[in-house]
């Protein structure tokens, strides 16, 4: 078996889903995975299936003459090297909105060797206090040697006001 991970990405609008899963369907492959969704009006996502071997390369083929509807880029999936045993953890963040906090708080992740699995954010008026609020829901792999004191520390520091949760799954 193959396995395939497509990106899509296109203008939102019914039946993108079913012209992607119809495609694969016909060519044999099992949708496995998936991350969809539709922000401001443009439909993104990641999607892993797998396929036998020899109908690999009529897949490929045929998820290309979507283009014009979805733009689709498909790569093939890497192989997981082995690694150190680890821990799933949840992070959440909140505090005040501004410029760079997505890219501090990922780099802070980065340093302390953490593999993000999957990052929401969400930037929200500020009821009571006018402004913007950040939040943002992180899971990621953190290696077993992980101090997940000195992540909290690390992250608090980057603004007095963000408040930050950390649970080992």
């Amino acid at each position: 078996m193959t396995t395939l991970i497509l990106t899509v990405a296109g203008a939102d609008r019914p039946g993108l889903v079913a012209a992607v899963a119809e495609t694969i369907d016909a060519h044999g492959g099992n949708w496995e995975i998936s991350r969809l969704s539709e922000l401001a009006g443009t439909f993104a996502g990641v999607i892993q299936i797998t396929v036998a071997d020899e109908r690999a390369a009529e897949l490929r083929a045929a998820l290309s003459e979507l283009d014009g509807l979805l733009a689709i880029t498909v790569s093939t999936g890497a192989e997981t090297p082995a690694a150190e045993t680890s821990r799933q953890i949840a992070l959440s963040v909140l505090g005040d909105d501004r410029p760079g906090i997505v890219r501090e708080i990922s780099s802070v992740l980065s340093a302390h060797a953490l593999s993000i699995e999957s990052m929401t954010t969400e930037t929200r008026d500020a009821a009571m206090a006018g402004g913007r609020l950040f939040e943002s829901a992180v899971t990621a792999t953190a290696p077993a040697s992980a101090d997940l004191d000195a992540l909290r520390a690390d992250i608090e520091r980057l603004t007095h006001d963000l408040q930050v949760d950390i649970t080992v799954a």
